[in-house]
Order: structure tokens, then sequence, then C-alpha cells
């Protein structure tokens, strides 16, 4: 019925989905978003039968993202998306009584890509206030995981603004393991390189290589 969203807008791996999603999720397990961004992590979990519970601080996109889950599998089986601040809506009483089996969500990349102006909106935070708020995050979705529950983030290196690495992927590695979880399994996503080589003949002018690859981070309860 082709594609509704934005030009600009990014797409997450529905492949990957489904992969990690039978490797690292019982059969008919629950799955915690707490950066739900689009449609596609929670279309996949349903259309798969696990039960999916995303957050996204933006109301105008989980609508977007209702109405896409509508189309393609139909109201009934539409997954729940929550609007909100993450970090308040995992201290929501009925949030603290639920378990998950899986956490899994791709983060904003500190502020490589600002999504709003909204309060609560880490990605238009400085870094040090994003990482505040990303740990806690983090923790709180860690802490309603089952025992010997798995977590996936899917992470790129970012940039700041002198042209240095600021080191996220391992900033994110801390972060769960001061959640108290186990640095379980890694494995590298590559992107599409069609446009990489024609990319690379500006950025080695200043001696940077070009990206063609982002983390996926797997920690275990």
């Amino acid at each position: 019925k082709g594609n509704k969203l934005p030009s600009d807008t990014s797409i997450f791996d529905p492949a990957l989905c489904e992969v990690l999603y039978h490797w690292f999720c019982p059969d008919g397990g629950t799955i915690l978003d707490p950066f739900a961004g689009g449609s596609v992590r929670g279309i996949v979990a349903n259309y798969l039968g696990y039960k999916y519970t995303g957050i996204d601080i933006r109301h105008e996109q989980v609508l977007s993202n209702i109405d896409q889950a509508v189309e393609i599998i139909g109201h009934e089986d539409c997954p729940k998306w929550i609007v909100g601040d993450s970090d308040k809506i995992l201290d929501d009483e009925s949030f603290k009584e639920q378990r998950f089996n899986f956490v899994f969500s791709c983060p904003p990349y500190a502020d490589l890509e600002v999504y709003s102006d909204l309060e609560g909106d880490i990605s238009n935070m400085n870094y040090n206030d994003f990482m505040i708020a990303y740990e806690s995050i983090i923790k709180k979705s860690c802490d309603l995981l089952n025992p010997g529950g798995l977590a996936c983030f899917v992470v790129g290196e970012v940039r700041d603004k002198k042209g240095n690495y600021i080191g996220f992927v391992p900033d994110t590695i801390r972060a769960f393991q001061k959640a108290g979880m186990s640095y379980y399994n890694e494995a590298i996503l590559l992107n599409s390189i069609a446009s990489a080589s024609i990319r690379a003949a500006g950025n080695m002018k200043s001696k940077k290589l070009v990206k063609v690859h982002q983390n996926i981070l797997i920690f275990k309860k």
C-alpha cells in the first residue's frame, strides 16, 4: 500500500526484529520498548504473536503508529503504545506490577537527531543530562524484566561538535551494567553502503571514516 512515512524518516529493520524476537524472547512473550519511535517493532511483535508495549513522548508519533498498525494487522491486534516520558511512565504503579520477557529498543543517538522540543525528550538534552535520563530509563526498564530476561538496544556511535566520537556505545554498555545487567551478546548490523563511497570522498578530507554499521547490544538479567 506504499510507505506513508515522510521521506526523511528512518525505518527500523523488520527482518532484524523478527530474528531478535525469535532468538531472545519466548513464544508469546511480553516486550517493553521504552523508546518506541516508529511502528515497526510493535507491528512485527504482534504479527508474530508477542505482546508489545511501547512508550513514546510524541503524541503524533503514537497516533501514526496506531494508524499503520490498524491498516496492516487490524484494530483488535493493535500493539500497545503509550504517550509520555518513559522516565515518568515507568514509575507508574500499573507498570511496577508488570513483568516483561524482553526489553528491546533503539534509543535516540544522543542529539544526533532531535525529535521534538518537548520536556523529557532526551534527544534535545545536552549529553550529561541525556545520560542521566538515559540511565534512569534503562534501570527502570530492566527492573521490570523477569529473572534471566534479556534486553537489546540497537545503537550507533555519535560525534560531538568538534567531530570526535563521544563514546555512546560504551556508555550504553555501562548504563546497563549499572542497572545490574550482564553484557551478554553483541552483533553488528550493516547499513546500506550504496552511498558510503560517495560520502567517504568528502569525509576523508577531515580523516573521518564513514560509518556503515550499528551495534546490537544484548544484556541478561
